[in-house]
């Protein structure tokens, strides 16, 4: 058996999946990376990416101090695949929680994008929160009179949470020619998205386009 015939059968099963999975986790990293905003969770897509790095977790382990050339030569390429699946996640996540940490508040007291969280990422938010309030109140918070300790407080018409700028530019390829006009707000211009061509346009203009999948981030 040749080295052909060793990554056919390493890479064979699922094969298609794993790739459309892989490209899939690229392209959610890369636009969670640049949207502005906390996108919805991906829920099928990460959880078919965790059980299959739990299950090449448990290969190797298996297979680890087997002394059969062919298998260690398997291994390494699970190895290889293991470490870039498991980069991509932790990347993607990082982008994540640095957004719950920058709006934790915004995100808490957004019911709407509560349902873009996952369970753990709902409840990071929660105790992140808790616990920067009771630091602020036990360092100087504590000291100034009740009505002036509120951490959301509009007084006077402005808002002290943070919100995410949606009308940051962002660069997106269009995936798909998009026949309606896109009108951005504030001007009375339009344009239409032909597929494969790069735009740069706010945020807030194709937010739902790329959500639809109609338009990706780069």
């Amino acid at each position: 058996m040749d080295i052909d015939d060793i990554l056919e059968e390493a890479g064979g099963q699922a094969a298609a999946q794993e790739t459309s999975d892989l490209q899939a986790l690229v392209r959610a990293w890369v636009t969670e990376r640049s949207a502005p905003e906390i996108l919805p969770w991906p829920d099928s897509l990460m959880e078919r990416v965790l059980q299959r790095i739990n299950h090449q977790i448990e290969l190797v382990e298996l297979q680890t101090g087997n002394t059969d050339p062919k298998t260690n030569l398997r291994l390494i390429i699970v190895q290889t695949e293991l470490e870039r699946f498991k980069f991509l996640v932790r990347s993607f996540l990082r982008s994540r929680i640095a957004k719950i940490d920058k709006h934790a508040l915004y995100v808490l007291k957004t019911a709407s994008l509560h349902s873009r969280l996952s369970l753990s990422e709902l409840q990071y938010a929660k105790t992140h929160q808790s616990i920067l309030e009771a630091h602020y109140h036990s360092s100087f918070l504590g000291q100034f009179p009740t009505s002036l300790q509120k951490l959301d407080d509009t007084a006077g018409g402005i808002s002290m949470v943070e919100q995410p700028d949606i009308d940051k530019a962002v660069f997106l390829r269009a995936l798909r020619h998009i026949e309606a006009p896109i009108f951005v707000q504030g001007t009375d211009m339009g344009f239409q998205m032909r597929k494969g061509d790069i735009y740069v346009v706010r945020w807030s203009a194709i937010r739902e386009i790329v959500l639809h999948g109609d338009a990706e981030l780069i």
